[in-house]
């Protein structure tokens, strides 16, 4: 499948950019919302910074870093490439866009793109991915996995691009256990 003219912009930028922004999760079953989080998150290719209440993730392209407050633990792994975009909804868009049906239509106002991503297998894991991204700066301002029953929508709260790139990595405090499993 040939990526359509946003979409492929959108990556693109990613590769070029830093973004940073705080975001709301909202998890819902069926009608119901289950499960409300907020975090923030900041992403360059496909490494990132990713703060969800006390719990930390990073990747640097080699090491994905995860830090626990409760067990004030540090897990270093190098994840497989699935595990990679599984951790990451931005990365997994760009991953399976090949591999479904993508459209693009303007939002009512036209200062914004909906894409949407099916996947030609629905027998099992995601069957719609849903990105809004406005066109002015090609800024992701909401997504949406659809998976079964069960909808996870993410909305960017203040999104922004910039040129630096930070450090994608979590030094451990003098207390924290540091647990390498790495290869």
């Amino acid at each position: 499948m040939i990526l359509l003219s946003i979409l492929s912009a959108f990556f693109a930028n990613l590769e070029q950019k830093t973004l940073q922004s705080d975001f709301s999760v909202s998890l819902q079953d069926g009608q119901q919302v289950t499960e409300n989080y907020a975090g923030s998150i900041t992403m360059h290719g496909q490494c990132f910074t990713f703060l969800m209440g006390d719990n930390k993730a990073a990747f640097d392209g080699k090491t994905m870093y995860a830090y626990s407050p409760e067990t004030e633990e540090l897990t270093l792994t190098e994840p497989t490439e699935e595990e990679l975009i599984e951790s990451n909804p931005l990365l997994y868009a760009k991953a399976v866009a090949d591999v479904c049906e993508v459209s693009e239509q303007p939002s009512k106002d036209g200062t914004q793109t909906i894409v949407t991503l099916v996947p030609a297998d629905q027998s099992q894991g995601v069957n719609r991915f849903i990105l809004k991204i406005r066109n002015s700066d090609l800024m992701p301002l909401q997504l949406e996995v659809k998976e079964g029953m069960k909808t996870t929508l993410l909305r960017m709260i203040h999104p922004a691009f910039t040129q630096t790139v930070p450090e994608f990595t979590i030094e451990p405090e003098e207390t924290t256990f540091v647990n390498d499993l790495r290869l």
